[in-house]
């Protein structure tokens, strides 16, 4: 039974987890499509109240008109829009999640004892570690560089290398699905923390000297900018560690780490893109098109180099091979492997596999998880053989039966 509530809540954190992702990423998305499509005004009114550059659209039937001050406005509304609960509440439900989904149940998808075998709480407190490190060597590169000359074009090399050393080593410390989730998870932390340490506190100065009648300090809203470019250079690589763990060819490879990395670039190429473009169709950039080829270029290499080996044509078997298999000879293997999490005791996902009944209604599941794509037994933790796959897949395919 609190197997079943644990999937409720998963289920409604990730749902709550969704959708404050889709307000906090489309939220990004909008204002760096917007602002790189801000042309300068033209009409003396405008001008006059420093509107440095603006954008009319047409949406819903209606007429919008943004505008963007190049410094600050003679006079503030009362009322301001802060962008900050997307970015809070997308974490808030995300760190939920991945509290009850791996963090809660360490010992299953944390660790792979093939890579470290080590304790669920020593697993837990390298895996938060992640998020403060990462976190900390991210903000010091960006501190120490990101006024120097060139210092965009420094932080930006500084960040990808830590990027790809995070993604090494969380590939070598934890089973690959966690590892991913444990990059992207990474990844977010760092986002929501320039919005809380630096992009909304800038702001927040700012205004306030603003409505003191107090000069500005440019600093807060240079710091603020360069913060938030980063944060749209990692949403793709982000959201796709978030899909990953339905996709185990890309986490079980042999190379993980490699391909981790490799997707993320292509998506963070894809990106340059499409904040470029917007530039490009107003005649102040050139065209993006080689970014978004070679993003594409980078993932069709990825999948090639990743594509299975041909397999050998195999001597014909020996006559019991192709014997039927019925449900007495896959128990023990069942039994063996798979009762420790889906028996008596424990029924994860809501999943029971220790009678004829249970075997019958997950039937399907049992051939796609453990046969087809490999994933179970998670991290392979009872060492389920591939002469017991292919013993599972045999009585699958002829028919499934329990008799």
């Amino acid at each position: 039974m609190d197997s079943y509530y644990l999937d409720w809540a998963n289920l409604l954190l990730r749902w709550l987890h969704v959708v404050t992702a889709i307000a906090w990423i489309g939220a990004s998305l909008y204002f760096v499509m917007l602002d790189s499509s801000l042309e300068k005004p033209k009409d003396p009114e405008s001008l006059d109240k420093g509107v440095g550059g603006e954008q009319w659209a047409l949406h819903g039937g209606g007429f919008y008109n943004m505008q963007k001050y190049s410094l600050s406005p003679k006079k503030l509304p009362d009322n301001l829009h802060w962008s900050f609960w997307e970015s809070y509440s997308t974490w808030i439900s995300g760190f939920a999640l991945f509290t009850v989904s791996y963090l809660a149940n360490a010992s299953t998808y944390l660790i792979d004892r093939t890579k470290m075998d080590w304790s669920p709480g020593a697993a837990i407190g390298v895996a938060l570690a992640f998020f403060v490190v990462f976190w900390m060597a991210y903000d010091s590169i960006c501190q120490l560089f990101g006024r120097r000359k060139h210092g965009d074009t420094i932080v930006g090399i500084g960040v990808a290398l830590l990027v790809c050393f995070a993604s090494w080593l969380a590939c070598h410390w934890f089973a690959g699905r966690a590892a991913f989730i444990l990059v992207g998870a990474m990844m977010a932390t760092t986002m929501s923390g320039n919005v809380f340490f630096w992009i909304i506190p800038g702001q927040k100065k700012n205004v306030a000297r603003m409505r003191a009648g107090q000069p500005v300090d440019p600093i807060h809203g240079q710091r603020g900018k360069q913060r938030s470019v980063h944060n749209t250079y990692f949403t793709l690589p982000v959201i796709f560690t978030m899909l990953s763990n339905h996709y185990s060819f890309t986490y079980t490879h042999e190379y993980n780490w490699v391909v981790l990395i490799l997707i993320m670039a292509g998506g963070a190429a894809i990106r340059q893109y499409f904040v470029i473009r917007h530039r490009y169709k107003l005649g102040l950039a050139k065209n993006p098109l080689p970014y978004a080829l070679t993003g594409i270029a980078i993932l069709i290499a990825t999948i090639v180099w990743m594509r299975p080996a041909p397999q050998p044509a195999q001597a014909a078997a020996p006559a019991v091979s192709a014997a039927p298999v019925g449900y007495a000879e896959i128990r023990p293997v069942l039994e063996q492997r798979c009762y420790s999490c889906h028996g008596a005791q424990v029924q994860m996902k809501n999943v029971r596999l220790d009678s004829p009944e249970g075997v019958r209604q997950h039937a399907q599941g049992i051939y796609q998880q453990a046969v087809a794509t490999r994933v179970m037994p998670m991290n392979n933790a009872t060492q389920m053989t591939d002469a017991e796959r292919a013993l599972l897949g045999r009585w699958f395919n002829g028919g499934g039966k329990i008799d």
